[in-house]
Order: C-alpha cells, then structure tokens, then sequence
C-alpha cells in the first residue's frame, strides 16, 4: 500500500514539472525590448548610408524625402531622452521672424491647431535658443532598427512636405493665410548643428 502511494505521489511530481515547463519557455519568449545605446544610434544612422554630425548627445544630419516626384533635402536631428526610453526625430524648419508683423497670431495658431490632425506622436514644436520652428516625432526606444529608423524620418520628412503651407514663414501674410505656392526654391540645407540654421529645407 505504501509502494503505490509512493508511485502515485512520484506521478503526480512529474505531471506538475512537465505542466511547469512550457511556463518557464513562454517567459524567456516575453523578453524585455532592446534598446539602442546613444553610440548605436549613430551607428544606426550610419547604416543608412547618411552621414551625421554629433552635437553632444544629439545627431544632425541631412535626409532626403522625395513627395510628388519632387525631392526635398531637410535638415534633421536625432536624440534619446536622458533616461534612454525614447528617441526624439526633428525636422529642423522656418525661423522665427523678428517682427510680428511678419508672424501673424493666426498663422502661428494654425500651426498649433495643425498638431491635432497629425497624430504618430508628431508635433510642431518651437526652439527658443535656435529661433525655429521644427516638426518633432517622439518614439519609443524599443527594437529599432535602421531600416524602422528610416520608415520614421521618411514618414517624418513626408509630413514636412505635406504641411508646407502651413510652416513655411514665406507663405505667412497679415492675415495669416498661406499663400500659394509660387513653384520658386525653399531655402538650401545646413548643417550647423540646429542653432545656426540658416536654409533647413531644400527642394
């Protein structure tokens, strides 16, 4: 009677491993995202074939978008957050223009409105200490690789092109509303790290 307890209690030990096992494999499948380090980003960056400047923690580059057969350069920059958990992409635009005359309040609201409609964590942001205006996209730091990092500026680039009229300070007038487009040049790409900007788009 013993002996078939024993075997018994033996079974059913081995019936709770065999049930334990599949367990222990589903957790090492749910594995914590990799994120980039501030190094691979920039390695990253270079996969492309894009040569960027670094400027302390942040990453300046030139990207090309093309949209409607028209090729535009822009001036981007990228960056992670201090804690490392997101990566920041802007396109660096217009500058802010000294009087504000030329800067009506309706056009600046339009451009804030703007931010509702584009969703994919982009926005419209403005940079003080450069005096311009960028269009900034925030994601999360997890399992990026070059070619997601590409699909980001493109998207991000694509969205610069799309919302011309609305950024461009050359289309603002005293009323605020954009003007057409004349077919002429936008301004020619710099790459002096974002506070320097003097042409951030060309096309």
């Amino acid at each position: 009677m013993k002996l078939m307890r024993s075997l018994i209690v033996a079974g059913a030990l081995t019936g709770v491993g065999v049930s334990i096992l599949p367990s222990q494999s589903c957790v090492a499948q749910d594995r914590a995202p990799m994120q980039l380090s501030e190094e691979q980003l920039g390695e990253s960056i270079a996969a492309m074939g894009i040569e960027a400047e670094k400027k302390q923690q942040r990453y300046d580059f030139a990207f090309r978008a093309v949209m409607a057969e028209e090729e535009w350069e822009l001036s981007m920059s990228a960056v992670l957050s201090q804690n490392g958990e997101d990566l920041w992409v802007m396109a660096w635009l217009d500058k802010l223009p000294k009087t504000s005359a030329e800067a009506p309040k309706t056009a600046l609201l339009r451009l804030l409105a703007q931010n509702d409609q584009l969703g994919n964590g982009k926005f419209f942001a403005y940079v003080p200490t450069a005096r311009r205006f960028v269009l900034q996209r925030t994601v999360p730091n997890e399992d990026l690789t070059s070619a997601k990092l590409r699909v980001i500026l493109q998207d991000l680039g694509s969205t610069v092109v799309e919302n011309y009229p609305i950024w461009a300070v050359a289309n603002w007038n005293p009323t605020g509303t954009p003007a057409a487009p004349t077919g002429a040049p936008a301004q020619s790409a710099s790459q002096s790290g974002g506070q320097q900007f003097q042409q951030p788009v060309q096309r």
